[in-house]
């Protein structure tokens, strides 16, 4: 009678997982981790879609910006996070590069997280200081880029944008007169070009609206294959006669490996229903994004694509993490 009274009143965290798994879930606040500071695309998409899993769940979605370390610092935590679902993490296509350009991460991105859906895609945009920097069409900045130096700033190491900056000097055919300037997310990077210290992104498309919009910055084009519906009169990349910039970003929710396949087919409904919700919808596309919501069994063939994909690029180009 003992033994079964001390098993009565153990701890939730000391039961099998199984039993664990069979608990209402979720129980407690749950952590969606983003590896980047506010602000960015990133967290854009993780706090819309968090507010939602809040009502969803009557559970706080605490949204715990973790930057540092090109995104490795906050997707390492979440890998290493007990398998119970309480822990989020929001990627982009930035965690599929560092697969490859960063091969002594603490963590294993294929094996330590688990996809649960695709969230939404947006184009990136070629964009510089509408002051500072007299280029009105991406043919006048690949002829200045082969006639001065120019600092291009990203988000951070093999990010989207750096892969971005990267095409581009291949395409001006620039060689190192584009100077790689990285840093933190890409809010701060997109606040100094605005501010006239450096000379041209290629940017997350949410990142830099608002600067384009209100005239900071001139966009010379955008990455995808379309043009994009908040900016309609700049052409896109292929338009303006650079093809091979052609590009897309995007952005997905993660959780370590190992949680219990009922609460991970919970996550990934709800997610669903909150990505799909009308006004989650609406406030995504009004940023610049393009809603996806893919289930898991789309998210994680094309995440694993995805990898392969800039792997390739990353080997032929011998792009480091400089």
């Amino acid at each position: 009678m003992f033994r079964r009274r001390q098993l009565l009143a153990a701890p939730a965290a000391l039961l099998p997982a199984a039993a664990r798994a069979q608990a209402p879930f979720p129980d407690r606040a749950v952590r969606y981790v983003v590896p980047f500071p506010p602000g960015g695309l990133t967290d854009i998409m993780a706090r819309l879609v968090g507010q939602k899993l809040s009502e969803i769940w009557s559970r706080p979605v605490v949204i715990e910006n973790r930057a540092g370390g090109n995104a490795l610092i906050g997707a390492d935590a979440v890998a290493k996070a007990a398998p119970d679902g309480h822990t989020l993490l929001a990627i982009t296509m930035t965690h599929t590069v560092n697969a490859t350009l960063f091969p002594n991460a603490p963590y294993d991105f294929r094996r330590d997280l688990a996809v649960v859906s695709v969230l939404g895609s947006l184009p990136l945009v070629v964009v510089v200081n509408a002051e500072r920097n007299p280029a009105r069409t991406l043919a006048d900045l690949v002829q200045q880029a082969k006639t001065r130096r120019l600092n291009g700033g990203t988000s951070g190491n093999g990010s989207p944008p750096h892969l971005g900056l990267e095409l581009l000097r291949r395409a001006a055919g620039a060689g190192d007169n584009i100077t790689h300037v990285p840093y933190r997310g890409g809010a701060p990077s997109v606040t100094d070009l605005a501010a006239g210290n450096l000379d041209v992104m290629v940017s997350n498309l949410p990142e830099c609206i608002a600067q384009i919009q209100g005239g900071r910055l001139r966009a010379l084009a955008v990455t995808s294959a379309g043009r994009h519906p908040l900016i309609p009169e700049v052409p896109t990349v292929r338009e303006a006669g650079q093809p091979t910039l052609e590009m897309t970003n995007w952005t997905a929710m993660m959780v370590p490996a190992g949680v219990p396949a009922p609460i991970l087919a919970k996550i990934e409904a709800d997610t669903l229903a909150a990505i799909r919700d009308a006004d989650v919808g609406r406030r995504a596309r009004d940023g610049g994004f393009t809603v996806e919501a893919w289930d898991r069994a789309r998210s994680t063939p094309f995440v694993a694509e995805e990898t392969a994909r800039w792997a390739r690029l990353i080997q032929e180009t011998g792009m480091r993490a400089d």
